[in-house]
């Protein structure tokens, strides 16, 4: 998860300003901020001459998606390497797109290009859409005359990335999607199923059994406190995500918990692994350096304690340590990962020996997740059964003593 500000941030949206630069040129672009003041303050800081900033207005269509950034740039690489010029290759993907939001992204994208900014400089106007990894891929490709090749390993970076992601999101669906349904269930149960056989219990007299009247009293705090314990978890469950977007410490915190968690904490382990290598395996073969590859690194691998570890090797690494020697101090990468680094180092093949580490991990983490539900239904069923099945036979034990209580 990528690193967040520490405290009460203002809720910041996107501003979109025009002005002009030191030269005179007109300029434009979009900046998230909380406010025009601080948009002003970062132009004026950037040498801009600021001559209006509003709110972005938000056009109809549904938001443009990581899916939708990864698409475009497997057809702009696609048509660039068959030949087709730049802007008519933006006229061709905002063309075809279904989306008007990023249509008019792409068109701005290429008026900004036509008028002769760098394609990279077009890019980094909409930092929400194209991250600084994207950026300085494409800057890097722009300078070595070598775009298309760039765009190509930019694609397969995202394709890659978004694989593991869709893999993860799939292995969580199941395990979801039956707690949802056992608790809608529970509720029913709670609120209507108890009470009716409450009555019914009621109309036979006698001493009910302990797990019965401890079922029945359950059911009774539910259906008087149903709108606290709804509130409570809802309101628990924001705060919760909202302190884990926003606290550095808790994402460092729940970060380490995650990669601790059986089963799940090998999992994301193994994915957070596969972003990392895949990412700085990328960077390094677009002829990035080292340290200033490592800068987009850390965030691009999701997970706070990878990003702190990747903060450290930037240190060392740019005091004169060996990739390898830094890695190993972390003391959070396997032993495959470090010795596919070293032999990479040694022969001045890091970016394939990285990408090759990479693909291990992939294949490890799609391995995992096809094993996953298998593993996963017995558990499930169990919990479900305990739970379930526990208040079923809770009810049903004053009718098998029946002939007792009448």
């Amino acid at each position: 998860m990528a690193t967040a500000t520490l405290g009460k941030a203002p809720k910041e949206i996107v501003f979109e300003w025009e002005g002009r630069d030191k030269n005179g040129k007109v300029v434009r672009g979009e900046m998230r901020a909380g406010g025009e003041a601080v948009v002003n303050a970062s132009l004026r800081r950037q040498g801009i001459l600021v001559n209006k900033v509003r709110k972005r207005r938000t056009s109809g269509g549904r938001s443009i998606k990581q899916k939708d950034i990864a698409i475009f740039t497997r057809q702009l690489a696609t048509m660039m390497k068959a030949g087709v010029p730049l802007l008519q290759a933006f006229d061709i993907v905002a063309r075809g797109s279904t989306n008007p939001r990023m249509t008019k992204l792409l068109t701005d994208i290429r008026n900004d290009v036509e008028t002769g900014t760098s394609l990279s400089a077009a890019f980094r106007k909409h930092p929400l859409h194209f991250d600084s990894l994207y950026c300085n891929l494409v800057e890097a490709g722009e300078a070595g005359g070598i775009l298309e090749e760039l765009l190509d390993r930019l694609a397969l970076y995202q394709e890659k990335t978004m694989a593991i992601k869709s893999k993860i999101k799939s292995a969580l669906m199941y395990p979801v999607a039956v707690i949802v349904v056992a608790f809608v269930v529970l509720t029913v149960i709670m609120l209507f199923v108890i009470p009716a056989f409450e009555d019914v219990f009621k109309s036979f007299g006698g001493e009910l059994p302990a797990p019965t009247l401890i079922v029945i009293a359950m059911s009774k705090f539910f259906a008087s406190y149903w709108w606290a314990i709804f509130g409570l978890l809802g309101g628990g469950t924001y705060f919760f995500l909202e302190s884990w977007k926003r606290s550095e410490k808790m994402q460092m915190a729940m970060d380490r918990i995650l990669l601790k968690v059986p089963v799940f904490g090998d999992l994301v382990n193994k994915s957070v692994i596969a972003r990392w290598t895949r990412t700085l395996s990328t960077m390094f073969a677009a002829g990035v350096p080292l340290v200033e590859a490592l800068d987009s690194v850390g965030g691009a691998s999701g997970n706070a304690v990878y990003a702190q570890a990747t903060e450290q090797i930037q240190k060392d690494v740019s005091t004169g340590s060996a990739l390898t020697t830094a890695m190993t101090t972390t003391g959070v990468f396997p032993t495959m990962v470090l010795q596919m680094a070293a032999i990479g180092e040694e022969s001045g093949s890091l970016d394939h020996m990285l990408a090759k580490a990479a693909e291990f991990y992939e294949d490890e983490v799609d391995e995992m997740v096809k094993g996953l539900s298998s593993l996963m239904e017995p558990f499930i069923i169990v919990i479900l059964g305990v739970l379930i099945g526990g208040i079923v036979v809770s009810m049903y034990l004053p009718i098998f003593k029946l002939g007792a209580v009448v």
